[in-house]
Protein backbone atom coordinates (compact mmCIF):
# COMPACT_ATOMS: atom_id res chain seq x y z
CA UNK A 1 0.00 0.00 0.00
CA UNK A 2 0.97 3.61 -1.22
CA UNK A 3 1.35 5.82 1.86
CA UNK A 4 -0.20 9.47 1.64
CA UNK A 5 2.52 11.96 1.98
CA UNK A 6 2.80 14.32 5.47
CA UNK A 7 1.29 17.13 5.09
CA UNK A 8 1.01 20.67 7.28
CA UNK A 9 -2.49 21.75 7.68
CA UNK A 10 -3.37 25.08 6.04
CA UNK A 11 -2.35 27.56 9.00
CA UNK A 12 0.86 29.48 8.28
CA UNK A 13 4.41 28.94 10.35
CA UNK A 14 5.08 31.90 12.03
CA UNK A 15 8.02 33.89 10.37
CA UNK A 16 9.52 34.30 13.60
CA UNK A 17 10.05 30.61 14.16
CA UNK A 18 13.88 29.88 13.93
CA UNK A 19 14.73 27.46 10.75
CA UNK A 20 15.80 24.56 12.95
CA UNK A 21 12.25 24.65 15.06
CA UNK A 22 10.57 24.63 11.49
CA UNK A 23 12.32 21.39 10.48
CA UNK A 24 11.70 19.85 13.95
CA UNK A 25 8.32 20.17 13.57
CA UNK A 26 8.04 18.81 10.32
CA UNK A 27 10.16 15.59 11.88
CA UNK A 28 7.87 14.94 14.67
CA UNK A 29 4.22 15.79 12.08
CA UNK A 30 6.07 12.77 9.53
CA UNK A 31 7.10 10.39 12.24
CA UNK A 32 5.05 10.46 15.25
CA UNK A 33 5.09 8.12 17.77
CA UNK A 34 7.75 5.89 17.60
CA UNK A 35 7.71 5.52 13.80
CA UNK A 36 10.43 6.73 11.39
CA UNK A 37 10.08 8.65 8.12
CA UNK A 38 9.28 6.90 5.07
CA UNK A 39 11.98 4.91 2.97
CA UNK A 40 10.88 5.37 -0.01
CA UNK A 41 8.78 8.83 -1.25
CA UNK A 42 7.79 9.95 -4.19
CA UNK A 43 7.35 13.55 -4.29
CA UNK A 44 5.68 12.88 -7.54
CA UNK A 45 2.92 11.09 -6.86
CA UNK A 46 2.78 12.10 -3.31
CA UNK A 47 2.93 9.01 -1.90
CA UNK A 48 5.46 6.96 -0.05
CA UNK A 49 6.62 2.96 -0.47
CA UNK A 50 4.67 0.59 2.60
CA UNK A 51 7.11 -1.75 3.96
CA UNK A 52 8.68 -4.53 1.69
CA UNK A 53 7.82 -7.73 2.26
CA UNK A 54 9.26 -9.92 -0.34
CA UNK A 55 12.92 -10.10 -1.32
CA UNK A 56 13.97 -11.67 -4.85
CA UNK A 57 12.51 -14.47 -6.90
CA UNK A 58 8.99 -14.62 -8.29
CA UNK A 59 6.47 -12.13 -6.60
CA UNK A 60 3.37 -14.25 -5.20
CA UNK A 61 0.35 -13.41 -7.15
CA UNK A 62 -3.34 -12.32 -5.22
CA UNK A 63 -3.19 -12.86 -1.31
CA UNK A 64 -5.38 -9.71 -1.48
CA UNK A 65 -9.10 -8.70 -0.54
CA UNK A 66 -11.51 -7.01 -2.86
CA UNK A 67 -11.93 -3.46 -1.76
CA UNK A 68 -13.65 0.02 -2.84
CA UNK A 69 -13.37 1.96 -0.17
CA UNK A 70 -14.82 5.30 1.62
CA UNK A 71 -14.48 8.19 0.13
CA UNK A 72 -11.45 10.25 0.86
CA UNK A 73 -9.24 13.30 -0.07
CA UNK A 74 -5.87 13.98 -0.69
CA UNK A 75 -4.26 17.67 -0.93
CA UNK A 76 -7.84 19.33 -0.76
CA UNK A 77 -9.35 16.74 -3.29
CA UNK A 78 -11.75 14.31 -3.09
CA UNK A 79 -11.79 10.84 -4.69
CA UNK A 80 -14.71 8.70 -4.40
CA UNK A 81 -14.14 4.95 -4.90
CA UNK A 82 -16.61 3.00 -7.14
CA UNK A 83 -18.12 0.44 -9.19
CA UNK A 84 -18.97 2.18 -12.83
CA UNK A 85 -19.13 -0.08 -15.24
CA UNK A 86 -19.61 2.94 -17.71
CA UNK A 87 -16.16 4.21 -16.82
CA UNK A 88 -14.10 5.50 -19.77
CA UNK A 89 -11.41 8.72 -19.26
CA UNK A 90 -8.43 10.43 -21.28
CA UNK A 91 -5.59 11.24 -19.03
CA UNK A 92 -1.92 11.02 -18.28
CA UNK A 93 -0.69 7.80 -17.17
CA UNK A 94 2.51 7.62 -15.36
CA UNK A 95 4.38 4.60 -13.84
CA UNK A 96 5.91 3.21 -10.52
CA UNK A 97 8.98 0.49 -10.50
CA UNK A 98 11.57 -0.75 -7.63
CA UNK A 99 10.66 1.73 -5.34
CA UNK A 100 7.58 -0.04 -4.68
CA UNK A 101 8.50 -3.54 -5.81
CA UNK A 102 7.63 -6.12 -3.76
CA UNK A 103 5.89 -4.00 -1.32
CA UNK A 104 1.96 -4.37 -0.16
CA UNK A 105 -0.65 -3.04 -2.78
CA UNK A 106 -3.99 -0.73 -1.29
CA UNK A 107 -5.90 -4.16 -1.05
CA UNK A 108 -3.04 -6.12 0.50
CA UNK A 109 -1.50 -7.50 -2.60
CA UNK A 110 1.77 -7.47 -3.08
CA UNK A 111 3.30 -4.92 -5.95
CA UNK A 112 5.34 -6.62 -9.24
CA UNK A 113 6.87 -3.80 -11.16
CA UNK A 114 7.43 -7.12 -13.78
CA UNK A 115 2.80 -7.61 -13.63
CA UNK A 116 0.71 -6.30 -15.72
CA UNK A 117 -0.73 -4.10 -13.04
CA UNK A 118 -1.66 -0.47 -11.98
CA UNK A 119 -2.88 2.12 -9.23
CA UNK A 120 -6.02 4.09 -9.72
CA UNK A 121 -7.76 6.09 -7.36
CA UNK A 122 -11.35 5.17 -7.45
CA UNK A 123 -11.88 1.89 -9.84
CA UNK A 124 -12.35 -1.55 -7.52
CA UNK A 125 -9.45 -3.37 -6.95
CA UNK A 126 -8.57 -5.72 -7.93
CA UNK A 127 -10.29 -5.17 -11.64
CA UNK A 128 -9.53 -5.11 -14.71
CA UNK A 129 -8.85 -2.08 -17.21
CA UNK A 130 -8.05 -1.66 -20.57
CA UNK A 131 -5.61 1.18 -21.36
CA UNK A 132 -4.84 2.82 -24.97
CA UNK A 133 -1.77 4.70 -25.26
CA UNK A 134 -3.83 6.93 -27.73
CA UNK A 135 -0.65 8.39 -29.44
CA UNK A 136 0.34 4.14 -30.75
CA UNK A 137 -2.75 2.64 -30.64
CA UNK A 138 -1.25 -0.23 -28.41
CA UNK A 139 -3.93 -1.43 -26.12
CA UNK A 140 -3.17 -3.70 -23.25
CA UNK A 141 -5.48 -4.92 -20.23
CA UNK A 142 -4.07 -4.51 -16.81
CA UNK A 143 -5.06 -5.77 -13.28
CA UNK A 144 -5.88 -2.93 -11.07
CA UNK A 145 -4.97 -3.52 -7.27
CA UNK A 146 -3.59 0.22 -5.85
CA UNK A 147 -4.34 3.12 -5.00
CA UNK A 148 -2.85 6.47 -7.10
CA UNK A 149 -1.77 8.26 -8.58
CA UNK A 150 -2.49 11.63 -7.19
CA UNK A 151 0.05 13.93 -8.86
CA UNK A 152 -0.79 16.28 -11.46
CA UNK A 153 -4.23 15.09 -12.94
CA UNK A 154 -2.67 11.99 -13.75
CA UNK A 155 -5.47 9.16 -14.15
CA UNK A 156 -3.82 5.90 -13.91
CA UNK A 157 -0.45 4.59 -12.84
CA UNK A 158 0.82 1.42 -14.38
CA UNK A 159 3.61 -1.04 -13.32
CA UNK A 160 6.83 -1.07 -14.93
CA UNK A 161 6.23 -3.56 -17.69
CA UNK A 162 2.90 -1.73 -18.67
CA UNK A 163 4.24 1.00 -19.11
CA UNK A 164 7.16 -0.47 -21.38
CA UNK A 165 4.44 -2.54 -23.22
CA UNK A 166 2.90 0.52 -24.03
CA UNK A 167 6.15 2.46 -25.31
CA UNK A 168 5.96 5.11 -22.25
CA UNK A 169 9.12 3.58 -19.73
CA UNK A 170 11.20 5.90 -21.34
CA UNK A 171 9.14 8.63 -21.08
CA UNK A 172 7.43 8.38 -17.68
CA UNK A 173 4.16 9.43 -18.96
CA UNK A 174 1.68 8.96 -21.30
CA UNK A 175 -1.68 10.33 -23.16
CA UNK A 176 -4.09 7.31 -22.27
CA UNK A 177 -7.66 6.29 -22.31
CA UNK A 178 -8.63 3.74 -19.36
CA UNK A 179 -11.95 1.81 -19.53
CA UNK A 180 -12.64 -0.44 -17.02
CA UNK A 181 -13.41 -3.96 -17.68
CA UNK A 182 -14.93 -5.89 -14.49
CA UNK A 183 -14.08 -7.65 -11.77
CA UNK A 184 -10.34 -9.35 -11.35
CA UNK A 185 -9.84 -12.99 -9.72
CA UNK A 186 -8.64 -12.50 -5.83
CA UNK A 187 -5.99 -15.23 -6.84
CA UNK A 188 -4.01 -13.07 -9.08
CA UNK A 189 -4.27 -15.45 -12.29
CA UNK A 190 -3.03 -13.07 -14.90
CA UNK A 191 -4.08 -15.36 -17.88
CA UNK A 192 -6.87 -12.90 -18.99
CA UNK A 193 -3.91 -9.98 -19.43
CA UNK A 194 -1.70 -11.95 -21.44
CA UNK A 195 -4.37 -13.47 -23.83
CA UNK A 196 -5.30 -10.16 -24.62
CA UNK A 197 -1.58 -8.89 -25.11
CA UNK A 198 -1.05 -12.29 -27.05
CA UNK A 199 -4.13 -11.30 -29.30
CA UNK A 200 -2.63 -7.70 -30.18
CA UNK A 201 -0.97 -7.15 -33.65
CA UNK A 202 0.88 -4.88 -32.51
CA UNK A 203 2.29 -6.96 -29.85
CA UNK A 204 3.36 -10.02 -32.28
CA UNK A 205 5.18 -7.10 -35.06
CA UNK A 206 7.07 -6.10 -31.84
CA UNK A 207 8.23 -9.56 -31.11
CA UNK A 208 9.32 -10.19 -34.41
CA UNK A 209 11.39 -7.23 -34.54
CA UNK A 210 13.15 -7.64 -30.88
CA UNK A 211 14.01 -11.27 -32.68
CA UNK A 212 15.28 -9.55 -35.62
CA UNK A 213 17.42 -7.69 -33.65
CA UNK A 214 18.68 -10.34 -31.54
CA UNK A 215 19.59 -12.64 -34.05
CA UNK A 216 20.85 -10.00 -36.92
CA UNK A 217 24.55 -10.39 -35.20
CA UNK A 218 24.54 -13.91 -36.22
CA UNK A 219 23.30 -13.76 -39.83
CA UNK A 220 25.99 -14.50 -42.46
CA UNK A 221 26.63 -11.38 -44.90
Amino acid sequence: MRHLACRFGSGALSPALPLIAVLAVALAACTGSGSRLPAAFDGGKGVSASPRVAWGGPIPRGGGTYKIGAPYRISGRWYIPQEDPAYDRVGVASWYGEDFHGRKTANGEIYDMGALTAAHPTLPLPSYAHVTNVETGRTILVRVNDRGPYARERIIDLSRQAARLLGSEGRGLAHVRVRYAGRAPLDGNDHREHAFLASQPWYGQARGRRYAEQVAPYRQP
